[in-house]
């Protein structure tokens, strides 16, 4: 609370002055505030991830597995089991890694220098050694190191965007505030990480390090924990309820063989074991990563750069978009929009600086302004900046209107006048508030004449002023009178000539408004978020459609007011939060996630980031981000385009549908496996399948094709379909149907092949059993890839299932024809009628899903 108290008041608390701390003070200071640095978490190491990884269930019953085949004396399998659960480990610890760094960032931000009075003399320190009390001086172009009270200033404005998602410059104050202010009202004080864009000012420091308000940003940083993905939670529940049907099966399998067929203990346990391989997709973690790494590179060329490869997925059911407004659905610019002279509003491009009255106006803008822009740099306030931009571009090769600009004295704006005023050779130039500006003219000027100003034409000026307001635009108002006085005094700014008004504004991105259209049509409601003030925020939102009739825009102080239920009641109306804190933000992020909708926040400054990390998918700008949103963000996007995140999210949700397809896919050809070793254990039948035969089928007939599915075109019908909700499973009821459907029609088919070889021996039973289930899947493989029919989805429209096929069956025939490799996998020698029948079981597959699919599209 300095803000409330006075300067003198302020300095007396720290046992400071203005000629600064002695160095005992500082040595008191340093030892109990500690150094100006920002705290890091710790992280887990590589060898801590990379155990973590081995935790789940499935893993756990392939490791069981894998020490049952070795203590048998199938070290093969063994190895196999091992080799592909090791290199998942690997592909988890790599990625986890890649964890977010915000706090690093955080701490960059701190400037290596501050100029401190210290002990009556004015010193240069590192940034870290500054503490509470010091007395820090400041001009344009330095980053305030440390939160601090305004003890004095000259014309200091400082930039705090970074802070409070505000792209104008505050204008700074040393009077006490009387009033409860959020952090972008505080006028008297300065926050560490801000840009000072101009004047001079010192002030004392009040908090350094976790204690300032980025320290207070990375505190919630740290308290904002990662949310896992809809696909990592079906995936979870997925784990879980296979891993207890597969243990109590492997459990019922074992029991009938030991107890109906009197195998011994381990001749059972090999069985019960080749079940549970049988069973587990050991590929679908790998498949999983491969699809969704193959995505995240194909997203990059789109302009979207994603850390975190489950946040691909996340994107298919994002149902929220809250998006900030400035350089996100704005272009980060200050630009003027309209000029309005007397009577008469004209466009921008229809400035002559040959006329007296544009002339006027356009000296008015170059004098009445602090900004400095350059070949090298351009420093400043924004609105200053633009007008600077103004002038140049309309007077570029007016030689006598640079001849006469010239500067001579100052009156600096202030809060209280809210006015400007620059003495020039002849005349004074004033800028401010329409209002005041109005109030202290007698004339106006028409047409190169001075005329008295009426009652009519004031009203008509406030009416534009008025006009411009509610349409979010900034209105500057402009004034001149004849001056020949050697010193300017405050007296001077009354009987003005009025000029005119300039009004300016951040505009809307060009792109945003379809991309906003294109997120309604998808089900996707964008919110806006911003530091701004609400009339402007609600103007833009309804210049792009984020705002229609009937919405609600609500201010931080509302929200803040608000208790949990009468924001969850309001929640689905509000259209616009304006003047919000970074604790504001995550909480209207917290209120969807709770109703169950999938968040996605957009953000570029320091503080979005705990809005980032809290939710689902956090998007930052890669152009006009500061690091520490990008750190904290799950997605950047490198064009700073509001309508990437379009693009990603038909991509997120084709990795969805594909990933899907994929599982369903596995999940089909493993439960024909399952059926066939349980009814053959059922009817005390030889075991169909050899370990060697289902680690075979798990990595080549399951992993190719597995991934030939994931990598199925995106389509942007997509769009038209409704953001799928965080609770739907992977294994709904019609998806469990399909692949009972399926897996049953699979093993059907292996099971006649299999009885059919049963007649010669068991060994070639096995052998037709082995050939049959691989063919059936590989082909299986073009089933899944849609759930439209071939003839619609196209036979050769994914040339990688047609790779993945052919590579498949050529593994198959060499494993079936080359002698050496028949003794590896324990296959038997079979005749022309054998395999013929093999390849008829396999083809029948094809043709019974491929006709229930063809009825199906044609009922929809």
């Amino acid at each position: 609370m300095y803000y409330r108290k006075p300067a003198e008041e302020v300095i007396k608390e720290f046992n400071s002055s203005k000629e600064g701390l002695t160095l005992e003070q500082v040595k008191q200071n340093q030892e109990a505030y500690g150094s100006n640095q920002l705290a890091l978490t710790k992280k887990d190491g590589a060898c801590k991830i990379f155990i973590k990884q081995f935790q789940d269930l499935l893993v756990i019953i392939l490791i069981i597995a894998a020490m049952i085949s070795g203590l048998s004396g199938q070290w093969e399998s063994t190895v196999v089991i091992v080799t592909v659960i090791v290199i998942n480990a690997i592909l988890g610890t790599v990625q986890t890694l890649k964890a977010e760094k915000s706090l690093d960032s955080l701490k960059k931000l701190s400037i290596p220098k501050a100029k401190v009075v210290r002990e009556g003399t004015l010193q240069e320190i590192a940034s870290s050694a500054l503490t509470v009390g010091d007395i820090v001086q400041i001009e344009a172009g330095d980053v305030v190191s440390g939160d601090g009270r305004i003890i004095q200033c000259a014309a200091l404005q400082v930039n705090e965007s970074a802070l409070t998602g505000e792209v104008e410059s505050v204008h700074k104050t040393v009077d006490a505030l009387n009033k409860e202010l959020i952090v972008g009202d505080q006028k008297n004080m300065v926050f560490s990480g801000s840009l000072v864009t101009n004047g001079t000012g010192r002030y004392v420091v009040t908090a350094i390090g976790m204690h300032t308000e980025i320290g207070k940003i990375a505190s919630m940083l740290n308290q904002a924990k990662e949310r896992k993905t809809p696909l990592q939670k079906s995936l979870d529940e997925f784990s879980g309820k296979l891993s207890l049907v597969i243990i109590l099966v492997s459990l019922v399998v074992l029991g009938l063989n030991l107890f109906l067929a009197k195998q011994s203990l381990l001749d059972a346990l090999m069985i019960a074991v080749a079940l549970a391989v049988a069973a587990i997709p050991e590929a679908l973690s790998s498949i999983v990563t491969i699809v969704l790494s193959v995505s995240t590179q194909k997203m990059v060329k789109e302009h979207a750069i994603l850390k975190n490869l489950n946040a691909v997925e996340s994107l298919g059911c994002v149902s929220v978009i809250c998006s900030d407004k400035t350089g996100t659905l704005t272009q980060n610019k200050m630009t003027p929009q309209t000029i309005y002279f007397y009577d008469n509003r004209m466009q921008i491009e229809d400035l002559d600086s040959q006329n007296h009255d544009h002339s006027v106006l356009l000296k008015c803008c170059l004098l009445c302004n602090n900004a400095v822009v350059n070949e090298e740099q351009r420093i400043g306030d924004p609105t200053e900046l633009a007008l600077i931009d103004l002038v140049q571009t309309h007077t570029e090769h007016d030689f006598r209107f640079q001849n006469t600009a010239v500067r001579r004295q100052e009156l600096p704006f202030d809060s209280e006048r809210k006015l400007m005023s620059v003495a020039s050779l002849h005349h004074i130039y004033t800028k401010g508030a329409p209002d005041v500006i109005v109030e202290r003219c007698d004339t106006i000027l028409v047409n190169g004449k001075k005329e008295a100003l009426t009652s009519k034409q004031i009203e008509t000026i406030k009416q534009e002023n008025k006009r411009c307001a509610e349409n979010g635009l900034r209105v500057l108002g402009f004034a001149y009178r004849s001056f020949q006085k050697e010193t300017l005094t405050f007296e001077e700014e009354y009987h003005l000539t009025f000029v005119g008004l300039v009004s300016l504004m951040d505009p809307p991105r060009i792109e945003s408004a379809e991309a906003v259209k294109q997120c309604k049509s998808a089900g996707i409601r964008p919110i806006m978020i911003t530091g701004d003030h609400v009339i402007t925020a609600r103007a833009i939102a309804k210049q792009i459609g984020i705002y229609e009739d009937g919405d609600l825009s609500v201010e931080g102080r509302e929200l803040e007011a608000m208790s949990e239920a009468e924001l969850a009641d309001k929640l689905p109306h509000i259209s616009v939060y304006a003047r919000v804190a970074p604790e504001h933000k995550i909480r209207i992020v917290e209120a969807w996630q709770k109703r169950g909708d999938i968040v996605a926040m957009t953000g570029d400054g320091v503080n979005d980031a705990p809005a980032l990390k809290q939710s689902d998918i956090g998007v930052a700008m890669g152009i006009t981000g500061t690091e520490v949103s990008k750190d904290a963000a799950s997605m950047i996007l490198t064009d700073d385009n509001f309508s990437t995140i379009v693009k990603a999210i038909i991509t997120g949700r084709n990795v969805y549908r594909n990933i899907k397809n994929a599982i369903n896919y596995l999940l089909s050809g493993n439960f024909a496996g399952i059926v066939c070793v349980f009814v053959s254990s059922l009817f005390l039948l030889p075991t169909p399948f050899y370990p060697v035969h289902l680690l075979f089928m798990n990595l080549i007939t399951d992993s190719l094709p597995a991934i030939a599915i994931g990598m199925e075109k995106s389509h942007r019908d997509v769009l038209r379909e409704k953001p799928r909700k965080t609770d739907e499973s992977l294994l709904n009821r019609s998806t469990l149907l399909q692949i009972g459907f399926e897996g049953m029609i699979i093993a059907l088919c292996t099971m006649g092949a299999y009885l059919y070889g049963l007649q010669s021996d068991p060994a070639r039973a096995s052998t037709m059993a082995f050939a049959t289930i691989c063919l059936a899947r590989l082909l299986h493989g073009f089933n899944c890839r849609s759930e439209s029919p071939l003839y619609q989805a196209g036979v050769f429209s994914n040339r990688f299932s047609v790779a993945a096929f052919l590579i498949g069956a050529a593994l198959l025939h060499l494993v079936l024809f080359v002698p050496f490799l028949q003794g590896m996998f324990l296959i038997k020698p079979l005749s022309i009628s054998q395999l013929a029948l093999v390849d008829l079981f396999a083809l029948l597959v094809v043709l019974i899903v491929q006709l229930r699919k063809s009825i199906m599209y044609k009922q929809r």
